[in-house]
């Protein structure tokens, strides 16, 4: 065995999350990106497929642009839908974010390296495993919220990637 197994199964496990998340950007009508589906009286705010696919993806820019360049910077501002107002546009983000990741990953040789504790955003120290973990979590999750509110407008089945 590889002293990289874990390395090699997270970096798959990602490499899935952006592969599934541009295969929903394309099947998304332009005119349905950001369909917000009704919400109801004193819930939570319901984002739209789009938006979801945007936090998904700027979870991920986010956590690797700080492992990479110590940048925390939250991809808000450049992730509104106003900027990236098609689905061709969100899938360049997409692409974006995706690089970043694959930026990140390039720096682990061994599991071990995954062990490493950085100063996350609060200031407390943390493992990469930890960072990276929690990303693909919170990544995943607004990838499934993003399927949801698709199903909600569409029948159009996707392929299981």
């Amino acid at each position: 065995m590889s002293g990289a197994q874990i390395v090699r199964g997270l970096n798959k496990q990602f490499a899935r999350l952006h592969d599934c998340s541009v295969t929903l950007v394309r099947s998304v009508p332009a005119d349905k990106l950001y369909w917000q589906p009704r919400q109801a009286s004193g819930q939570l705010p319901v984002y739209s497929c789009g938006e979801h696919l945007l936090r998904s993806a700027a979870a991920v820019e986010q956590t690797f642009g700080g492992i990479t360049a110590n940048l925390w910077d939250d991809p808000f501002e450049w992730t509104l839908p106003e900027s990236l107002s098609t689905p061709a546009r969100v899938e360049e983000y997409l692409v974006e974010a995706e690089a970043a990741r694959r930026r990140g990953f390039d720096l682990f040789k061994s599991d071990a390296d995954l062990l490493k504790q950085i100063a996350a955003p609060s200031g407390e120290m943390r493992t990469l495993f930890e960072m990276i973990a929690e990303t693909m979590v919170r990544a995943a999750h607004h990838q499934g919220r993003a399927f949801a509110t698709f199903r909600l407008f569409s029948d159009k089945l996707l392929p299981h990637i």
